[in-house]
């Protein structure tokens, strides 16, 4: 009997205030609501953590795949130096066999300097360039000093008045600044 009680007590209670019993519905559609808004968060953050991870896996494969690369041109660079190359030691080699039996010193000189010119050009087309430094102004950024001579003519003060060592460029960056003697 004291269920029945109990009952009749709710509902006399809900028909004297009526407003409790609005807000307990209100409430109710409001936890169910923070769950909805929960659910749909963490939905969210998964999503999100999902897109995150396959972005990170996706930038170490190209990281990984660019280092490969990296190593491969700098392999294959060097064999095309290479191959352009070869054709000047084959003149080399010929030219150490015909000097055996050679009497005319001419020759051989004119011999060295073809084999010289090849070997310049072969250079030069891959973007080598000597750096003409005689009397030039002195320049730190494109010279290296290792000796100071003393001069007399004042023209001649703070310029390279001797080249001790050729310099060069590849591709308009120095690779080997020229070793030279400067006027004081």
């Amino acid at each position: 009997m004291s269920k029945a009680k109990n009952k009749v007590d709710k509902h006399e209670e809900q028909a004297v205030n009526p407003a409790s019993n609005q807000s307990d519905l209100q409430g109710e559609d409001q936890t169910s609501n923070q769950d909805s808004t929960e659910d749909n968060c963490e939905a969210k953050l998964k999503e999100q953590e999902d897109k995150y991870l396959r972005l990170y896996a996706e930038f170490e494969n190209f990281r990984k795949r660019s280092s490969r690369e990296k190593v491969e041109y700098f392999s294959t660079a060097s064999s095309e130096i290479i191959i352009a190359l070869l054709p000047v030691l084959d003149d080399f080699d010929r030219a150490i066999k015909n000097n055996e039996t050679v009497t005319d010193v001419s020759v051989v000189k004119e011999g060295f300097q073809l084999i010289y010119t090849k070997l310049n050009q072969i250079l030069e087309s891959k973007g080598l360039k000597a750096i003409d430094a005689m009397n030039q102004p002195f320049d730190y950024d494109m010279h290296e000093a290792i000796a100071n001579v003393p001069v007399d003519d004042p023209a001649l003060k703070g310029k390279v008045i001797d080249q001790v060592e050729k310099g060069y460029a590849l591709n308009d960056k120095v690779i080997r600044f020229p070793k030279v003697a400067v006027g004081q």
